[in-house]
């Protein structure tokens, strides 16, 4: 009698959870489009607002972003929008101040919007380089430091 319940209950999980279709996770996908006029922002907005798992978009036509939150797939919002027939791409910016120092020639996109960076992989100090030796040449950290007193 035990087994037949697990076997039934085994069963039964087993057929519930492939009818069960996994949802998307809630989130934002930003991506840039170049709008020229209110008919193009009515359009892209028109073909976005219609997508089912989308909750809420937001079109900034001085920033060439639009904004859409839901449980949507990033692909699927980018290839709507580009049946409008329009130029888009997946928001390549980051804001200015989560990138941290020094920045790499690439970063400085002067089709950015104010305050935002490209988003590429930032250059960091060699750790042998000659200015972190010289810093910690006189650390207190380092046993072999000279000390001035």
């Amino acid at each position: 009698m035990g087994a037949l319940d697990f076997l039934a209950d085994f069963c039964g999980d087993v057929s519930r959870s492939a009818t069960r279709k996994k949802r998307k996770p809630m989130q934002t996908v930003d991506i840039k489009v170049k709008m020229d006029c209110d008919g193009c922002e009515r359009r892209v907005k028109h073909a976005v607002s219609s997508m089912k798992g989308a909750k809420t978009v937001v079109v900034s036509r001085k920033e060439s972003r639009v904004t859409v939150t839901g449980y949507v797939d990033q692909n699927k919002v980018l290839k709507k929008v580009r049946s409008t027939g329009k130029r888009a791409e997946l928001w390549p910016y980051v804001p200015y101040n989560l990138v941290t120092y020094p920045y790499v020639a690439q970063a400085y996109d002067k089709k950015a919007p104010v305050g935002y960076v490209k988003n590429v992989a930032q250059a960091l100090p060699s750790p042998n380089g000659a200015d972190e030796r010289l810093t910690s040449l006189f650390s207190d950290e380092n046993p072999n430091a000279c000390s001035i007193m």
